[in-house]
């Protein structure tokens, strides 16, 4: 599952291509088709998961100038995901579940 730019606007295209971290579609691929399409104005959320699927693709759009969020150990059933985001310096500011809708309608995101 990728987002992609079309003569539409942006749109969501699934496809068969090959499994990413054992998983397809994959969060990975998904967040770094945001971060190759549009970069400034996104934001990436990385929420509870098993595995590291989600770390290279956050890291990708934080590179490419998005915000990124992960939520924060406490909250998560399983810290897989956003733990490896966090040590793959993705993340720019961590959260817990219920504080970030919060920090997304305030505009409170990062920087």
């Amino acid at each position: 599952m990728q987002v992609v730019r079309t003569a539409r606007g942006m749109q969501v295209q699934l496809d068969q291509g090959p499994a990413v971290c054992y998983q397809r579609p994959a969060v990975d691929v998904m967040l770094s088709s945001i971060a190759r399409e549009s970069p400034c104005g996104s934001l990436g959320i990385l929420l509870t998961g098993m595995g590291s699927d989600g770390a290279r693709g956050l890291l990708a759009m934080r590179q490419a100038g998005s915000r990124t969020i992960a939520q924060d150990e406490n909250s998560c059933v399983v810290f897989g995901m956003p733990r490896e985001a966090i040590r793959a310096g993705a993340v720019e500011t961590t959260l817990p579940l219920d504080g970030i809708a919060h920090a997304i309608l305030s505009g409170q995101t990062g920087h």
